[in-house]
């Protein structure tokens, strides 16, 4: 599978300049489809977003046994009584995570407030599309 520029930076969460620039660095490998347009295969994007999510910078140095980590910006804190909503936007991800009012309160989330969502799950739904668009 191959993918475009835009195509490559919406999975990615980055503008498409941002992946132009990985291209002329020589961080990712790009090539041309048959109409000309460059093009990124796609165990190489999926390596490049491996090292993305590898790269230093976790304020947290613990061991963890949680591997899907987002990192976003809150984009709404909804409390109600004991519980609290809390919306984070991970690049074009939404993640909404459920908690109790004190702990939303304890983190100081907040609409701007820069959070980590941390996913462990015994069940995950993969889906792939049947066609390309």
């Amino acid at each position: 599978m191959e993918y475009r520029i835009s195509e490559a930076a919406e999975l990615l969460g980055v503008s498409d300049d941002t992946v132009r620039r990985w291209v002329e660095q020589g961080a990712v490998d790009a090539g041309r489809d048959a109409a000309g347009r460059m093009t990124i295969a796609g165990a190489v994007l999926a390596e490049h977003a491996v090292r993305l999510a590898q790269a230093p910078g976790d304020p947290v140095r613990a061991r963890r046994s949680a591997r899907n980590r987002f990192t976003g910006l809150v984009t709404r804190v909804q409390i109600d009584g004991v519980m609290a909503q809390v919306d984070i936007q991970a690049g074009p991800h939404r993640v909404v995570s459920l908690m109790s009012a004190e702990a939303a309160r304890e983190l100081e989330l907040e609409p701007g407030s820069l959070a980590v969502a941390v996913v462990k799950a015994t069940n995950v739904i993969v889906e792939a599309p049947r066609e390309r668009g």
